[in-house]
């Protein structure tokens, strides 16, 4: 550690990348920004003069190896990560990881093998757990405000389906959109799934199910306490973001809506509107993107565990695995009969 900064490079300059770029150089004065890398340097060198980035690397390996770098931010693509980690813990390089940490759960254990060996910090990037309206929802939960918790209901719905190329490289929606969901799901809960069901199909382009995905799909989780939830996941939903979550429970309820850019109302002789929502992630949680990444600098700071743990980036590819497989199979799946 040099002093009380911490000294970060990032692998990868896409939109996330850019994203925790200018989250680390304009939002968090506690670290510094010494190096990005890309394999596609103009993006690298683009996001590097935004964001007073000293140095374009020539190889995420570069930055790995740079002495003067306390922790790295893998924002390169998924196939990419298990390798990164693997040498970053073994630099003894801090890491923050997008997710999902891989698709195979035999290589997220190498890579959290790794890391425990190293003896460095993992934060896993499921920036939601940050969210103040999911955060409020967890308290409701936890302190017993809305009594015992029955059942939890998260709408996820993208305004439009990503490129083709995007989905034949992403694992499909289980992997690339419903993994965030689960992942909330076991924090606004605070227990694990055991079994999941899966109703799933292509409604929204009959191009993504060629491509071997499905577009839209409603999961049953039956978690061990007995709560049961469901996810609602759609490629396509015309007028936004749509970002919902309601927790019943045997006291009361507590939900959260979506997020306007204002709070206006417009109301004529005809109807009364409001404008449409925030119409994607990176104005839905802007905020949410600045406290994981403050969160993950004090953990390393303070040499605290980090508050997204490996593991919490393990668990939900495996209920992304069981998710699918019950897709596949018409049938319930429990999770211990997901293996590597």
């Amino acid at each position: 550690m040099n002093g009380k900064k911490l000294h970060c490079g990032i692998i990868g300059a896409g939109r996330i990348g850019r994203v925790h770029a200018e989250t680390l150089a304009f939002r968090l004065p506690e670290s510094q920004l010494l190096a990005i890398a890309d394999l596609n340097r103009e993006a690298a060198q683009a996001v590097a003069a935004r964001c007073n980035i000293p140095k374009v690397a020539a190889s995420p390996t570069e930055i790995i190896a740079d002495p003067e770098i306390d922790a790295v931010l893998i924002c390169s693509p998924t196939a990419t990560h298990v390798d990164l980690i693997v040498q970053a813990a073994q630099a003894g390089k801090h890491i923050f990881c997008e997710k999902p940490i891989a698709f195979s759960l035999q290589k997220i254990d190498d890579a959290l093998a790794a890391v425990n060996t190293a003896g460095v910090l993992l934060q896993i990037g499921f920036n939601r757990r940050f969210d103040a309206n999911f955060v409020r929802v967890r308290q409701a939960v936890a302190s017993g405000e809305i009594g015992v918790p029955n059942l939890l209901h998260i709408v996820s719905r993208d305004p439009a389906p990503p490129p083709l190329s995007y989905i034949r490289s992403s694992g499909g929606i289980f992997l690339d959109m419903t993994i965030h969901d689960f992942d909330m799901a076991r924090f606004l809960v605070g227990d694990e799934v055991e079994e999941i069901y899966t109703a799933g199909g292509v409604m929204v382009d009959p191009a993504i199910g060629e491509a071997g995905d499905l577009d839209t799909a409603l999961v049953v989780l039956r978690f061990r306490n007995g709560v049961i939830g469901t996810i609602d996941n759609s490629r396509k939903a015309v007028y936004g973001y749509d970002q919902r979550v309601e927790v019943f429970g045997s006291k009361g309820k507590i939900a959260t809506e979506n997020v306007y850019p204002n709070q206006a109302t417009i109301s004529t002789c005809k109807s009364v509107s409001t404008d449409l929502p925030l119409n994607f992630f990176m104005e839905r949680y802007t905020e949410s993107f600045v406290l994981e990444l403050q969160a993950f600098i004090q953990a390393v700071i303070e040499q605290r565990p980090t508050p997204v743990s490996g593991m919490d980036g393990r668990i939900p590819v495996v209920m992304a695995l069981a998710a699918r497989k019950s897709f596949d199979e018409h049938r319930p799946v429990r999770l211990e009969e997901i293996s590597a």
